[in-house]
Protein backbone atom coordinates (compact mmCIF):
# COMPACT_ATOMS: atom_id res chain seq x y z
CA UNK A 1 0.00 0.00 0.00
CA UNK A 2 1.17 3.56 -0.75
CA UNK A 3 0.84 5.64 2.42
CA UNK A 4 1.26 9.39 2.95
CA UNK A 5 2.26 10.35 6.49
CA UNK A 6 2.21 14.07 7.24
CA UNK A 7 4.37 15.01 10.22
CA UNK A 8 6.16 11.70 9.75
CA UNK A 9 9.44 12.88 11.26
CA UNK A 10 7.88 13.65 14.66
CA UNK A 11 7.69 11.75 17.94
CA UNK A 12 5.15 9.18 16.72
CA UNK A 13 6.07 9.35 13.04
CA UNK A 14 9.72 8.44 13.53
CA UNK A 15 8.54 5.18 15.13
CA UNK A 16 5.58 4.59 12.79
CA UNK A 17 7.33 5.20 9.45
CA UNK A 18 10.02 2.51 9.97
CA UNK A 19 7.29 0.12 11.15
CA UNK A 20 5.24 0.75 7.99
CA UNK A 21 8.32 0.14 5.84
CA UNK A 22 9.06 -3.13 7.67
CA UNK A 23 5.46 -4.16 6.95
CA UNK A 24 6.15 -3.75 3.22
CA UNK A 25 4.38 -0.45 2.53
CA UNK A 26 5.61 2.41 0.36
CA UNK A 27 5.72 5.54 2.51
CA UNK A 28 5.96 9.24 1.71
CA UNK A 29 6.68 11.60 4.60
CA UNK A 30 5.65 15.26 4.41
CA UNK A 31 7.26 17.27 7.21
CA UNK A 32 8.55 20.82 7.71
CA UNK A 33 11.01 19.71 10.43
CA UNK A 34 9.93 22.65 12.59
CA UNK A 35 11.57 21.21 15.71
CA UNK A 36 14.90 20.56 14.00
CA UNK A 37 14.45 16.78 14.12
CA UNK A 38 16.69 16.33 11.09
CA UNK A 39 18.07 12.95 12.18
CA UNK A 40 14.82 11.21 13.11
CA UNK A 41 14.44 9.28 9.83
CA UNK A 42 18.07 8.94 8.76
CA UNK A 43 18.21 5.26 9.67
CA UNK A 44 15.55 4.40 7.05
CA UNK A 45 16.73 6.65 4.23
CA UNK A 46 18.38 3.64 2.55
CA UNK A 47 14.95 2.02 2.10
CA UNK A 48 13.84 2.50 -1.55
CA UNK A 49 10.19 2.46 -0.40
CA UNK A 50 10.65 5.72 1.53
CA UNK A 51 10.26 9.20 0.05
CA UNK A 52 10.65 12.41 2.05
CA UNK A 53 9.13 15.74 1.06
CA UNK A 54 10.15 18.82 3.02
CA UNK A 55 7.08 21.02 3.13
CA UNK A 56 4.13 22.32 5.13
CA UNK A 57 0.93 20.31 5.55
CA UNK A 58 -0.98 23.58 5.05
CA UNK A 59 0.47 24.09 1.54
CA UNK A 60 -2.51 23.10 -0.57
CA UNK A 61 -0.66 22.71 -3.87
CA UNK A 62 1.91 20.43 -2.27
CA UNK A 63 -0.71 18.39 -0.41
CA UNK A 64 -3.01 18.03 -3.42
CA UNK A 65 -0.20 16.60 -5.55
CA UNK A 66 0.89 14.14 -2.87
CA UNK A 67 -2.58 12.93 -1.91
CA UNK A 68 -3.31 11.80 -5.47
CA UNK A 69 -0.35 9.40 -5.39
CA UNK A 70 -1.38 7.39 -2.29
CA UNK A 71 -3.87 4.78 -1.14
CA UNK A 72 -3.95 5.80 2.51
CA UNK A 73 -3.28 8.97 4.48
CA UNK A 74 -2.13 9.27 8.09
CA UNK A 75 -2.26 12.94 9.16
CA UNK A 76 0.19 13.19 12.07
CA UNK A 77 1.18 16.80 11.36
CA UNK A 78 -0.05 18.93 14.26
CA UNK A 79 0.86 21.43 16.91
CA UNK A 80 0.82 19.00 19.83
CA UNK A 81 0.17 19.78 23.47
CA UNK A 82 -1.76 22.43 25.35
CA UNK A 83 1.21 24.79 26.03
CA UNK A 84 2.25 24.99 22.38
CA UNK A 85 -1.32 25.53 21.14
CA UNK A 86 -2.04 28.14 23.84
CA UNK A 87 1.01 30.08 22.71
CA UNK A 88 -0.30 30.36 19.14
CA UNK A 89 -3.98 29.38 18.84
CA UNK A 90 -4.25 30.66 15.26
CA UNK A 91 -1.42 28.40 14.13
CA UNK A 92 -2.97 25.54 16.09
CA UNK A 93 -6.23 25.98 14.22
CA UNK A 94 -4.53 26.22 10.83
CA UNK A 95 -2.39 23.10 11.35
CA UNK A 96 -4.60 20.90 13.52
CA UNK A 97 -7.83 21.62 11.66
CA UNK A 98 -7.09 23.49 8.44
CA UNK A 99 -4.40 21.11 7.19
CA UNK A 100 -6.66 18.11 7.84
CA UNK A 101 -9.54 19.72 5.97
CA UNK A 102 -7.18 20.37 3.04
CA UNK A 103 -6.24 16.68 2.92
CA UNK A 104 -9.89 15.66 3.03
CA UNK A 105 -10.75 18.11 0.26
CA UNK A 106 -8.34 16.44 -2.14
CA UNK A 107 -8.70 12.74 -1.22
CA UNK A 108 -11.12 10.44 -2.97
CA UNK A 109 -13.61 8.28 -1.10
CA UNK A 110 -11.52 5.23 -2.06
CA UNK A 111 -8.51 6.51 -0.11
CA UNK A 112 -8.28 5.49 3.55
CA UNK A 113 -7.69 8.03 6.31
CA UNK A 114 -6.48 7.04 9.79
CA UNK A 115 -6.34 10.03 12.11
CA UNK A 116 -4.86 10.39 15.61
CA UNK A 117 -6.94 12.43 18.02
CA UNK A 118 -6.16 12.76 21.73
CA UNK A 119 -8.26 11.39 24.56
CA UNK A 120 -7.76 14.75 26.28
CA UNK A 121 -11.03 15.53 24.53
CA UNK A 122 -12.74 13.82 27.48
CA UNK A 123 -11.71 16.83 29.57
CA UNK A 124 -12.94 16.46 33.13
CA UNK A 125 -14.22 12.96 32.51
CA UNK A 126 -17.11 11.26 34.32
CA UNK A 127 -15.76 10.79 37.82
CA UNK A 128 -15.28 7.09 38.53
CA UNK A 129 -17.00 6.04 35.29
CA UNK A 130 -14.81 5.07 32.35
CA UNK A 131 -14.98 7.21 29.23
CA UNK A 132 -15.95 5.17 26.18
CA UNK A 133 -16.11 6.30 22.58
CA UNK A 134 -19.77 7.17 23.22
CA UNK A 135 -18.87 9.61 26.01
CA UNK A 136 -19.45 13.22 24.87
CA UNK A 137 -16.22 15.03 24.04
CA UNK A 138 -15.71 18.10 26.21
CA UNK A 139 -12.18 19.37 25.46
CA UNK A 140 -10.90 22.08 27.79
CA UNK A 141 -7.86 23.31 25.84
CA UNK A 142 -7.17 24.81 22.42
CA UNK A 143 -5.23 21.65 21.61
CA UNK A 144 -8.13 19.38 22.58
CA UNK A 145 -10.73 21.48 20.76
CA UNK A 146 -8.78 21.63 17.51
CA UNK A 147 -8.03 17.92 17.50
CA UNK A 148 -11.66 17.00 18.23
CA UNK A 149 -12.88 19.29 15.47
CA UNK A 150 -10.49 17.61 13.03
CA UNK A 151 -11.60 14.15 14.19
CA UNK A 152 -15.22 14.99 13.46
CA UNK A 153 -14.29 16.21 9.98
CA UNK A 154 -12.43 12.95 9.31
CA UNK A 155 -15.30 10.76 10.50
CA UNK A 156 -17.82 12.81 8.51
CA UNK A 157 -15.71 12.34 5.36
CA UNK A 158 -16.14 8.54 5.47
CA UNK A 159 -13.74 5.65 4.80
CA UNK A 160 -11.82 6.56 7.92
CA UNK A 161 -10.76 5.50 11.41
CA UNK A 162 -9.78 7.77 14.29
CA UNK A 163 -7.75 7.04 17.40
CA UNK A 164 -8.18 8.83 20.71
CA UNK A 165 -4.67 8.34 22.01
CA UNK A 166 -3.84 8.13 25.69
CA UNK A 167 -0.85 10.12 26.95
CA UNK A 168 2.03 8.63 24.98
CA UNK A 169 5.36 7.64 26.52
CA UNK A 170 8.62 5.96 25.55
CA UNK A 171 11.82 6.64 23.65
CA UNK A 172 11.66 7.88 20.05
CA UNK A 173 14.29 9.22 17.64
CA UNK A 174 12.41 12.54 17.83
CA UNK A 175 12.16 12.49 21.61
CA UNK A 176 9.70 14.54 23.66
CA UNK A 177 10.30 15.35 27.30
CA UNK A 178 7.07 17.29 27.87
CA UNK A 179 4.86 14.18 27.97
CA UNK A 180 3.92 13.21 31.51
CA UNK A 181 5.63 9.81 31.90
CA UNK A 182 8.68 11.00 29.97
CA UNK A 183 8.83 14.19 32.03
CA UNK A 184 8.39 12.61 35.46
CA UNK A 185 10.89 9.85 34.69
CA UNK A 186 13.42 12.42 33.50
CA UNK A 187 12.96 14.41 36.70
CA UNK A 188 13.38 11.23 38.75
CA UNK A 189 16.63 10.35 37.00
CA UNK A 190 18.20 13.81 36.76
CA UNK A 191 16.67 15.96 39.52
CA UNK A 192 15.63 13.28 41.96
CA UNK A 193 12.35 14.95 42.86
CA UNK A 194 9.11 16.48 41.61
CA UNK A 195 6.39 18.59 43.24
CA UNK A 196 2.88 17.51 42.26
CA UNK A 197 -0.11 19.80 41.91
CA UNK A 198 -3.55 18.16 41.99
CA UNK A 199 -1.84 14.78 42.29
CA UNK A 200 -5.16 12.90 42.20
CA UNK A 201 -5.89 13.85 38.57
CA UNK A 202 -5.95 10.69 36.44
CA UNK A 203 -5.01 9.88 32.86
CA UNK A 204 -4.50 6.86 30.66
CA UNK A 205 -1.14 6.00 29.05
CA UNK A 206 0.23 4.17 25.96
CA UNK A 207 3.71 3.39 24.64
CA UNK A 208 4.71 5.13 21.41
CA UNK A 209 5.51 1.76 19.80
CA UNK A 210 2.03 0.52 20.65
CA UNK A 211 0.62 3.59 18.93
CA UNK A 212 2.51 2.58 15.78
CA UNK A 213 1.19 -0.97 16.19
CA UNK A 214 -2.37 0.40 16.41
CA UNK A 215 -1.99 2.13 13.04
CA UNK A 216 -0.68 -1.03 11.41
CA UNK A 217 -3.44 -3.08 13.07
CA UNK A 218 -6.06 -0.72 11.66
CA UNK A 219 -4.61 -0.98 8.16
CA UNK A 220 -4.81 -4.78 8.43
CA UNK A 221 -8.38 -4.69 9.85
CA UNK A 222 -9.74 -1.61 8.12
CA UNK A 223 -13.03 -3.09 6.92
CA UNK A 224 -13.80 -4.35 10.41
CA UNK A 225 -12.91 -1.05 12.09
CA UNK A 226 -13.92 1.65 9.60
CA UNK A 227 -16.09 4.69 10.38
CA UNK A 228 -15.50 4.60 14.14
CA UNK A 229 -13.29 6.25 16.77
CA UNK A 230 -11.17 4.08 19.07
CA UNK A 231 -9.59 4.79 22.43
CA UNK A 232 -5.99 3.53 22.41
CA UNK A 233 -4.37 3.07 25.81
CA UNK A 234 -3.23 0.61 28.45
CA UNK A 235 -6.27 -0.72 30.25
CA UNK A 236 -4.19 -1.34 33.39
CA UNK A 237 -2.80 2.21 33.40
CA UNK A 238 -5.60 4.57 34.37
CA UNK A 239 -3.37 6.23 36.96
CA UNK A 240 -3.23 9.44 38.94
CA UNK A 241 -0.07 11.52 38.86
CA UNK A 242 0.76 10.28 42.35
CA UNK A 243 0.29 6.65 41.30
CA UNK A 244 2.51 7.27 38.28
CA UNK A 245 5.26 8.60 40.54
CA UNK A 246 4.95 5.53 42.74
CA UNK A 247 5.51 3.32 39.69
CA UNK A 248 8.58 5.33 38.71
CA UNK A 249 9.89 5.16 42.27
CA UNK A 250 9.88 1.36 42.08
CA UNK A 251 12.67 1.65 39.50
CA UNK A 252 14.30 4.85 40.80
CA UNK A 253 14.20 4.35 44.60
CA UNK A 254 15.85 7.69 45.36
CA UNK A 255 13.03 9.55 43.56
CA UNK A 256 11.23 11.88 45.98
CA UNK A 257 7.83 13.39 45.22
CA UNK A 258 5.52 15.48 47.29
CA UNK A 259 2.15 17.19 46.90
CA UNK A 260 1.60 20.94 47.22
CA UNK A 261 -1.52 23.10 47.21
CA UNK A 262 0.33 26.34 46.46
CA UNK A 263 -0.97 26.41 42.89
CA UNK A 264 -3.21 24.57 40.48
CA UNK A 265 -2.17 22.45 37.54
CA UNK A 266 -3.03 24.43 34.37
CA UNK A 267 -3.85 21.10 32.67
CA UNK A 268 -7.17 20.17 34.26
CA UNK A 269 -7.68 16.86 32.46
CA UNK A 270 -8.92 14.18 34.83
CA UNK A 271 -10.49 11.00 33.46
CA UNK A 272 -10.29 7.23 33.19
CA UNK A 273 -10.74 5.53 29.84
CA UNK A 274 -12.04 2.23 28.47
CA UNK A 275 -10.07 0.68 25.60
CA UNK A 276 -12.44 -2.25 25.12
CA UNK A 277 -13.56 -1.28 21.62
CA UNK A 278 -10.13 -1.62 19.99
CA UNK A 279 -9.24 -4.63 22.15
CA UNK A 280 -12.35 -6.36 20.76
CA UNK A 281 -10.80 -6.12 17.26
CA UNK A 282 -7.79 -8.19 18.39
CA UNK A 283 -5.44 -5.35 19.24
CA UNK A 284 -3.46 -5.61 22.48
CA UNK A 285 -0.58 -3.40 23.64
CA UNK A 286 2.83 -5.09 23.80
CA UNK A 287 4.64 -2.62 26.08
CA UNK A 288 3.70 -2.00 29.71
CA UNK A 289 4.14 1.21 31.65
CA UNK A 290 6.99 -0.43 33.56
CA UNK A 291 8.65 -1.39 30.27
CA UNK A 292 8.50 2.23 29.19
CA UNK A 293 9.91 3.58 32.45
CA UNK A 294 12.80 1.09 32.25
CA UNK A 295 13.49 2.14 28.65
CA UNK A 296 13.35 5.84 29.52
CA UNK A 297 15.81 5.44 32.40
CA UNK A 298 18.25 3.89 29.94
CA UNK A 299 17.61 6.59 27.33
CA UNK A 300 18.19 9.38 29.80
CA UNK A 301 21.83 8.39 30.09
CA UNK A 302 22.01 9.98 26.62
CA UNK A 303 19.22 12.58 26.46
CA UNK A 304 19.39 16.02 28.08
CA UNK A 305 16.46 18.36 28.65
CA UNK A 306 17.61 21.14 26.31
CA UNK A 307 17.61 18.82 23.32
CA UNK A 308 13.96 17.90 23.06
CA UNK A 309 10.91 20.08 23.64
CA UNK A 310 7.79 21.27 21.86
CA UNK A 311 7.91 24.81 23.31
Amino acid sequence: MRILVTGGAGYIGSILVPALLRAGHQVTVLDNFMHGQSASLLDVCADPNLAIERGDARDESCVAALVRQHDAIIPLAALVGAPLCDRDPEAAASVNVGAVRTLLKHRSREQLVIFPNTNSGYGLGQGDQQCTEETPLQPISVYGRTKCEAEQAVLDSGNSITFRLATVFGVSPRMRLDLLVNDFTYRAVTDGFVVLFEAHFKRNYIHVRDVARAFIHSLDHFEQMRERPYNVGLSDANLSKKELCERIQQQVPRFYFTEASLREDPDKRNYIVSNERIEATGYAPAFSLDDGIRELIKGYSVVRRSQFANV
